[in-house]
């Protein structure tokens, strides 16, 4: 085994999981469902059967990652995210054939304690403040809080606060990386390192 389970885990059959990945205590792991490489599942994790998770993505306790989401590379889940995959949920009615797709971009922050209704796209970069509630699709890099879930700023791909204003044209450096982030209207794009 290229991966580490740890034995109170369940992992089914049909499950894809890549090499360095480490699955703790009370986790579920559905068969079908794909896992990268060197991803880290906290304890109590639950991990669908039509899910992928991209490499080098860290989910930590008491996450359940339902069917139909996808996560890229490098995502952070805090602990206690909530994801769903039924819009208008009623237990005496099945739904499954109607689970909306949630995808989530590559290095997205998703705070501790918030949750993303089904059927959104989180762009690359973004971050999602602890307890917001994602009802929408997120540009990249947007910093976002509250409830329901409302833009407040833009975030580095290092993850520090950008000085820079909600739309018009304007530019940044990183202090930490030098990388350069130019906004036009409501799109922010890194350029390559100026140092």
């Amino acid at each position: 085994m290229t991966y580490t389970v740890h034995p109170s885990a369940i992992v089914d059959d049909g499950a894809q999981i890549g090499i360095g990945s480490r699955i703790w205590h009370f986790s579920h792991i559905c068969g079908g469902a794909r896992i990268g490489r060197n991803v880290s599942l906290g304890q109590n994790t639950f991990v669908g059967s039509k899910v992928v998770i991209g490499d080098n993505c860290k989910i930590q306790n008491n996450v359940s990652v339902y069917d139909n989401v996808y996560l890229e590379d490098g995502v952070f889940c805090g602990p206690s995210v909530v994801f769903t995959n039924v819009y208008n949920p009623r237990s005496l009615i099945d739904r499954k054939d109607e689970y909306r797709d949630t995808f989530i971009g590559s290095s997205v922050t998703l705070g501790a304690n918030c949750t993303v209704v089904c059927g959104v796209t989180i762009g690359a970069f973004a971050f999602i403040g602890a307890g917001a509630v994602v009802q929408r699709d997120v540009p990249n890099f947007a910093l976002m809080v509250g409830v329901p879930a409302r833009q407040i700023g833009w975030m580095s791909a290092y993850g520090e606060r950008l000085e820079l204003p909600l739309t018009g044209n304007a530019e940044v450096t990183c202090p930490h990386t030098g990388d350069i982030y130019v906004l036009k209207n409501r799109t922010l794009q890194r350029k390559e390192s100026s140092l």
